[in-house]
């Protein structure tokens, strides 16, 4: 048996089908035997009201057999349960200290509180004695109860009243068998715990507001009465008081149950609120005292009086079935329970005192206590062998073997195949008919992998804007012990205008056996014939972009298979993209040079970068491998930044819409109090056209939204053009200058750092950003101007483009002149920039060659210090200007 687990004394199952709550549960001598010892009272929502006096099972019986005194159905459902002295007995007789002392049992119901006295008679047979309920008085509800708490409101002596709090927010007191008072609690919305404390005479409850709130009993009782809402707000003042709380304190979250212990004088008064989260212990003037978080979810707690002065006790049981056992914020003890309790109290009797008596919603009530039970088991001796310290260790490298085999085959992830393959090229009907009178295509992508069985598995994929993708169903077939997963989609284009790029990739999510998340991920490219279709070829366009090559031209018939094409004009090939302008890609006959065109800048990337790459992968099956392609210049930054501007201009739109969306909303907002002022005022009042003024904020705000939404959208397509216009630039410089995969990488990544823009991160401020960190490190002129550390500066929106496009244009002259790009601390030393007709100079100051091009080894003939290519260090093969 485990240490730290409850020990059960008594325990019983009440009946099932039965719920039961914190109000269902209360421990008193609610039969008034005076030998101090408590009962237990149920109540559950089925009406079932059962008394119970617990004692230590002997062998051979149940462990509720004659623990039972009582068991009666009641009408209603039963809500909360309370033992109190509710009962004024100097009415009736001559109010002797021994009747003023005497309790009863109340019981709340969704519309009645009922008062019963329980009483035992002696029985004279073998079967014991016997206990019956007699009501002493009820009160009938006008509204729905939801809890109730008692004392001695307003400092009364030898009996408790009672206070009754409904689903809308009324507390209604009774005096004993006779009515007090109403009052409705201000702005209330749903009702919370509640509870009395004695001390300052004040009931504490906690509002929808989720803040904890004080009201005083004399506050109350003065306060204005009214039997409705409508009565509360036509009296005004004249009835009476508006109430108001004597104290509140945010709490933040919503409490599940308030408790104020009764405590020495000397301790210190405290007021604990058990929150969702965390625990709250105040004092009787609202301050906090101090705050427990927990790391678990809370279901009921008891603070009670602890031994040691000026602390508090505290049980507290979360879902995790554990009881624990506080003293203030130091946890003392943890009890494992068998259920959740959803109610605790401490109760005395006669074999045992202190005992925790809990309760589950299930109805498994339990009397426990926390400790250890002696343990008179001894172990037997065994007989002392000496060990085999050889067999011990090949038996361990045995285990450790099979470990090792089990831990690497455990959770392994599938491999997932890349994209097999598009299931037609051909255009085909999407679920748009037409745009711009051309057909829509769509393409069917299927994805095929092996996959482990019965294993949970959720497809998703990502697609660049705006192409729009139909997930049809997964298709498991099963082979053994291995399944087939088939992912198929259909993507189409879906705007008017044409993607940044034509790559996606899906992400599978599945669990292994064991139960580890996988994700699979891959990357699939989508045909060129999705966002355009052949078309007649043009002469003329305003940009053109030329490629060289090293072999001669070919027939771009034979680079684009999937295209239709005269054999008269083998060298010319038009394309009509659906959502955009018309390009046309021509071969030269005499040559090596091929040539795209078209009447916007940003469309040429999708077909460039198409062309360049059937033609590597025409010449490679050729088997050439010294073929490569090239990009004379200039750069068209002009047509560049003149797509960035117009980007650009677009946010500054954007902020200016929202900041006026913003004043127009403020302006409604003040129109709205003004009016609400005037309609709640006695006397009525000219609106002085103040109806006018909201109908008229109201249109602008509508204006204001629609304009927004329609430059949102309008960002986006900008942001998509310049997407384009990006990758058109990077794969012009790495044609310009041969820059390798790893270069044209970050590149890639310095002017493409966000794949959307959002309010607190744009496009231009990042990019600028990262080209003045490269700007700074790889590519600098000096180690002077390297050492200069990047700005650690929130990024902000920048006022123009002015440093952006000097940045741009630095970026693509220093990599035109030789400069390298590299993210190592090694290639971080700047490389030397020659002009036509300088000298390089060595670090230690010898000339050594007259020579334009970057070599990639430095060797100075005459240094005294470069007697031999082997000895030279990594620092004395820079050189510099």
């Amino acid at each position: 048996m485990s240490l730290f687990k409850a020990r059960d004394w008594w325990s019983a199952v009440l009946a099932e089908g039965e719920e039961f709550d914190q109000g269902c549960l209360c421990v008193g001598d609610v039969d008034n035997t005076g030998s101090g010892y408590d009962k237990v009272v149920v109540g559950s929502y089925m009406g079932m009201l059962r008394v119970f006096a617990p004692h230590a099972s002997h062998p051979g019986e149940g462990p509720a057999a004659g623990a039972q005194l009582l068991e009666v159905q009641m009408q209603d459902p039963i809500i909360q349960v309370e033992v109190g002295k509710f009962f004024d007995f100097s009415k009736c007789c001559s109010g002797s200290s021994r009747c003023s002392e005497l309790l009863h049992l109340a019981v709340l119901h969704p519309r009645k509180l009922s008062v019963y006295a329980m009483s035992g008679v002696a029985g004279n047979v073998e079967h014991g004695d016997q206990y019956q309920l007699r009501l002493v008085y009820e009160h009938n509800l006008q509204r729905t109860a939801c809890n109730m708490t008692f004392g001695p409101f307003g400092g009364v002596t030898g009996h408790h009243f009672i206070c009754v709090q409904s689903m809308d927010g009324v507390l209604t007191f009774f005096e004993q068998d006779s009515y007090a008072f109403g009052r409705f609690l201000p702005a209330f919305l749903l009702p919370g715990p509640l509870c009395y404390c004695a001390r300052t005479d004040a009931f504490i409850t906690v509002s929808s507001t989720r803040q904890v709130e004080c009201y005083r009993y004399e506050t109350l009782a003065v306060a204005m009465d009214a039997d409705t809402r409508q009565d509360l707000e036509q009296r005004g003042k004249s009835s009476g008081k508006r109430l108001t709380a004597d104290w509140t304190l945010v709490l933040g979250e919503q409490a599940l149950d308030i408790c104020v212990p009764s405590t020495s004088p000397s301790a210190t008064s405290s007021i604990f609120v058990l929150g969702e989260r965390n625990l709250f212990c105040l004092l009787d003037n609202g301050q906090i005292r101090f705050m427990k978080k927990l790391e678990y979810s809370p279901s009921c707690f008891l603070p009670y009086a602890s031994v040691a002065e000026g602390v508090t006790n505290l049980l507290l049981g979360n879902h995790n079935n554990m009881l624990l056992v506080y003293q203030d914020t130091t946890l003392k003890w943890a009890a494992q329970l068998n259920s959740t309790p959803v109610a605790v109290r401490v109760a005395n009797f006669p074999e045992l005192k202190g005992l925790v008596v809990t309760l589950s919603a299930k109805g498994h009530l339990l009397c426990s206590y926390m400790g250890t039970d002696p343990s008179f088991f001894t172990a037997p001796k065994v007989d002392a062998r000496e060990v085999n310290y050889e067999e011990v260790d090949a038996e361990m490298k045995a285990l450790q073997k099979v470990i090792r085999r089990a831990t690497k085959n455990q959770g392994r992830a599938p491999a997932m195949d890349r994209m097999s393959s598009c299931q037609s090229f051909s255009p085909q009907q999407a679920l748009i008919p037409e745009m711009n009178g051309i057909a829509v295509p769509s393409v069917t992508v299927k994805c095929q992998m092996p996959i482990v069985p019965l294993c949970p598995v959720l497809p998703t994929d990502f697609h660049p804007v705006p192409l729009t993708c139909v997930v049809f169903p997964v298709l498991f077939v099963s082979t053994g012990s291995v399944s087939q997963l088939t992912v198929a989609f259909s993507v189409f284009l879906n705007g008017h205008y044409t993607p940044a790029d034509l790559t996606g990739h899906i992400a599978v999510t599945y669990s292994s056996p064991t139960g580890v998340p996988r994700v699979i991920q891959c990357k699939f490219a989508l045909p060129l014939l999705l966002v355009c279709c052949p078309s007649q070829a043009s002469k003329n366009a305003k940009y053109k972009i030329t490629v060289d090559t090293n072999q001669p031209p070919v027939s771009l018939s034979e680079v684009f298979p999937g295209t239709r094409s005269n054999a008269s004009q083998s060298h010319a090939l038009g394309f009509q993209l659906v959502a955009g302008a018309r390009l046309t890609a021509l071969a030269s006959r005499s040559s090596q040079r091929y040539r795209i065109q078209s009447e916007t800048f940003e469309d040429i990337w999708l077909v460039a970068k198409e062309l360049v790459q059937r033609l590597n992968q025409h010449f490679t099956k050729l088997g050439v491998k010294d073929f490569h392609s090239s990009f004379s210049g200039p750069i068209p930054l002009p047509e560049y930044f003149d797509i960035m501007d117009h980007h650009f201009e677009l946010r500054l739109t954007a902020g200016r819409y929202e900041d006026l969306l913003s004043e127009r909303a403020v302006q409604f907002r003040a129109v709205q109090r003004r009016l609400l002022t005037r309609f709640k005022d006695k006397t009525p009042a000219p609106l002085h056209n103040l109806d006018t003024l909201m109908e008229g904020t109201y249109r602008q705000v509508m204006a204001l939204a629609d304009t927004a939404e329609a430059n949102r959208a309008a960002l986006v397509e900008a942001f998509s053009r310049l997407r384009s216009s990006t990758h058109l630039l990077i794969l012009l410089l790495s044609l310009w200058q041969g820059l390798g995969t790893e270069q044209t990488a970050i590149l890639d990544a310095t002017l493409l750092p966000v794949l959307q823009d959002t309010p607190q991160l744009g496009w231009e401020e990042s990019v600028d950003a990262a080209v003045s960190h490269l700007l700074r490190t790889c590519l600098s002129r000096s180690p002077k101007d390297q050492a200069i550390a990047l700005s650690t500066t929130q990024l902000s929106m920048p006022k123009d483009t002015s440093r952006l496009k000097k940045h741009i244009a630095l970026l693509c002259d220093r990599i035109g002149k030789g400069g390298r790009l590299s993210l190592s601390s090694e290639a971080n030393t700047p490389t030397p920039v020659m002009m036509q007709g300088q000298k390089r100079v060595c670090l230690h100051g010898s000339v050594w060659a007259n020579r334009t091009e970057t070599p990639t080894t430095y060797f100075c003939p005459g240094c005294p210090r470069h007697t031999h290519p082997s000895s030279l260090s990594s620092q004395d093969h820079q050189s510099s200007l």
